[in-house]
């Protein structure tokens, strides 16, 4: 009985396999579509970083004449190459699209890599401009989006409220945008891994239980980049609601 069991368990676990295979191949596939509609050079760079690879590796095999046993190792570095090549290119189009747009430094702290801990929205406007907070191993990233004017002073009152808890711990700001002394949304990840690391993984947790008692400071804001074409008036009368 047991047997028939485990078989069935067995089973099941290989067709859901199986369907996330399918469904994860499907993913790519749109996205790939999507992409070469809006991007021409994609299947170019695909194309020429496979070939540049691929035919380095089986030129190396040719110099020192091991060649056809390197031809298979250099179609699957081609082929690694070209995914790497079609992933930054998505990746550069959807920050694109997203640049400017309320909410979107919320939704790429949302997709940092790491061993982040973002709090969104711990202050806001009714205009939309909005401080997140970012823990790590750098200390205390408050991470500014909206009008500088605006969002300097939510990030002076931010600082002086964290401050008050922290004690000695780094407080670092920066205001997400395309003007001089601002952080472009792409960049954003990177900005933030070249941070001194001043915490070790345990005092971030302290530092989490710490601030976790202060409160949200204004009204949430959307999730995500807004869509092109929202109204901004019916927006901001959503967040006066809430």
């Amino acid at each position: 009985m047991a047997g028939k069991q485990d078989k069935a368990a067995a089973k099941q676990a290989k067709r859901e396999k199986r369907a996330a295979s399918k469904a994860k191949r499907a993913q790519i596939f749109q996205a790939f579509s999507m992409q070469r509609k809006e991007d021409k050079a994609l299947i170019p760079w695909m194309l020429g970083s496979f070939l540049v690879v691929g035919g380095a590796v089986f030129g190396l095999g040719w110099l020192i004449g091991i060649q056809w046993w390197l031809l298979p190792i250099g179609i699957m570095l081609g082929l690694l190459a070209a995914m790497i090549i079609f992933g930054r290119r998505v990746q550069k189009t959807v920050y694109t699209k997203a640049d400017g747009q309320p909410g979107a430094a919320a939704w790429a702290l949302d997709n940092l890599r790491g061993r982040w801990r973002v709090t969104q929205t711990v202050a806001a406007t009714t205009q939309l401009d909005a401080v997140h907070r970012v823990l790590g191993g750098p200390g205390v990233v408050l991470v500014a989006e909206g009008a500088p004017h605006r969002v300097r002073t939510l990030v002076t009152q931010e600082k002086k409220r964290i401050a008050r808890l922290v004690g000695e711990t780094p407080i670092y700001d920066v205001i997400v945008g395309s003007d001089e002394g601002q952080v472009p949304l792409r960049k954003l990840q990177s900005y933030l891994m070249k941070l001194p690391r001043n915490l070790k993984p345990r005092e971030v947790d302290a530092l989490e239980t710490k601030l976790s008692a202060l409160g949200n400071r204004g009204a949430a804001m959307p999730k995500g980049p807004m869509p092109q074409g929202a109204k901004m008036r019916n927006v901001q009368r959503t967040i006066r609601r809430r």
